[in-house]
């Protein structure tokens, strides 16, 4: 394990993983450009722009739901330490596999005193938390959506009741305390509280009404009407695509699956062609978001490490 441990924390080995991360996420861009640029050429440019607007709003609200998970369990990061650590181990989302976005963030918090248990603990509840707000407001969206939808997603509304006792803060602490008595690890010394449990579902609910918002935008733009019945069933539809995109782990970044989600969902009200542009232009959208994030948050921590560095040599 120790081994492991020096491995993981080796800097070439944390470099190896952002490159390979990048060019994943590069590659995903690249293999929908051709679509984008037709797409452009007959989209209203001006909600485009909105809706490159709310997408960096929508993926902050997602930091701060993890963020104030980890502060209830007892570590609270200053807003560009949890920046670097965030959007740099989200980068592990284009990987192949729905957990190593969860190493990353654990590796890089004993950066900054951050326990791994704690660490994979508070990442764990913040995904968790996004899945059971995600899966109720998809139930919203299937209540609106087409009967097709309906039929072929109706089996995910059965997940919600289980994902909500999970989340609830004292079925947590038993689980995670059963857990690092498995892997025989001291327990938490922070117990998830009901009021951190509240903050979190806050910010996740926050954060699905912009990305409901960034969808929604784009599907004015293609011809959807303007509505209040139609801004519901664009956020539904996304928070039930990407919780469903989530749980299919073999897929990076739940490619495939929210796409046939959200196509099958937005198409009460936008014609194919109009379902497919939405569909591409919010996933690249979100994917050059992620990657300008992850790179701003790499390069400021490589400027952190030799700042310091710099400074011990001086001392």
């Amino acid at each position: 394990m120790s081994r492991l441990r020096r491995v993981a924390r080796s800097p070439w080995v944390r470099g190896g993983f952002v490159a390979v991360a990048l060019v994943a996420a590069v590659f995903a861009v690249w293999l929908s450009w051709a679509d984008v640029q037709e797409a452009l050429t007959r989209l209203d440019r001006a909600l485009v722009v909105a809706a490159l607007v709310v997408a960096p709003l929508y993926l902050f609200t997602t930091m701060a739901a993890w963020r104030v998970v980890l502060a209830d369990l007892g570590s609270r990061l200053a807003f560009r330490d949890a920046f670097t650590i965030f959007f740099v181990s989200q980068l592990g989302k284009y990987l192949p596999g729905s957990v190593w976005n969860v190493v990353a963030a654990a590796e890089m918090g004993t950066d900054h005193g951050v326990p791994r248990r704690r660490s994979l603990t508070g990442m764990a509840v913040a995904l968790l938390l996004s899945l059971v707000s995600g899966l109720g407001l998809g139930v919203v969206g299937l209540l609106l959506a087409p009967t097709e939808a309906k039929d072929r997603f109706e089996a995910a509304v059965w997940l919600l009741p289980l994902l909500v006792v999970l989340a609830l803060p004292p079925v947590v602490n038993r689980l995670v305390g059963w857990f690092l008595r498995v892997l025989r690890r001291p327990p938490l010394e922070h117990p998830l509280t009901g009021r951190g449990t509240l903050g979190a579902l806050a910010w996740s609910m926050g954060g699905w009404a912009l990305g409901g918002l960034q969808v929604w935008l784009l599907a004015i733009a293609t011809g959807m009407e303007a509505s209040i019945w139609s801004y519901l069933v664009c956020t539904g539809g996304y928070a039930l695509a990407w919780s469903l995109g989530f749980l299919f782990v073999p897929l990076p970044a739940g490619v495939g699956i929210r796409e046939v989600v959200l196509v099958a969902v937005l198409s009460a009200a936008l014609d194919q062609g109009g379902v497919l542009v939405v569909v591409l232009l919010s996933r690249v959208i979100l994917t050059v978001v992620d990657v300008g994030f992850g790179a701003v948050a790499t390069l400021g921590s490589r400027r952190g490490a030799r700042a310091g560095s710099a400074r011990v040599g001086g001392s």
